[in-house]
């Protein structure tokens, strides 16, 4: 999902970022513990001083903005197709097309004596949630009994489920 290509970037561009500052820092600490030159005039260094509390915060401002603009990103509705009900069970998950007169289905994982080779234990069911391609969904999600959470790592979704509360996540496939 588009989402999900957001945060693959996102994730490296911080990753390059922490990259260079240990790369500064292995560097700072070797030269130090290497060298034997000796410097007596550093006791009032106060630009040194002003660099090293700025340019943290100039990183920092670096890697927030993206990060925000991405949270606001997945925040966004933009009049979805149509509009999916999970209610998450104990043991099994309950769906609820209510755009298509209410078509409702339950979603059991499957035994391991009935996985196929191949298919993941614990993420295999025997009814699956069909979504469509390049159409915004809404996803509305809540629990009946305890608390759950609704996940599509691919597409970059991540929503709990808590009883008593209707959460909303939009995505687009």
């Amino acid at each position: 999902s588009p989402i999900m290509e957001e945060l693959a970037t996102f994730h490296d561009h911080a990753f390059m970022a922490m990259l260079l500052i240990s790369s500064l820092v292995l560097y700072a600490l070797l030269s130090t513990l290497t060298t034997k030159l000796t410097n007596t005039n550093i006791t009032d260094a106060q630009e040194m001083e002003t660099i090293w509390t700025i340019l943290p915060a100039i990183i920092l401002i670096l890697i927030a903005l993206p990060s925000l603009r991405i949270l606001y990103l997945t925040d966004e509705i933009n009049n979805p197709s149509f509009t999916i009900k999970s209610i998450g069970h104990q043991w099994y998950w309950t769906y609820e097309y209510t755009d298509y007169g209410g078509l409702i289905f339950n979603s059991y994982m499957l035994p391991p004596l009935f996985l196929n080779p191949g298919d993941l234990r614990l993420l295999e069911v025997d009814n699956r949630v069909v979504l469509p391609i390049e159409a915004p969904v809404r996803m509305m999600i809540t629990s009946q009994d305890v608390l759950h959470s609704w996940a599509i790592p691919t597409l970059g979704l991540k929503t709990d489920a808590v009883p008593g509360r209707l959460n909303q996540t939009v995505f687009t496939a």
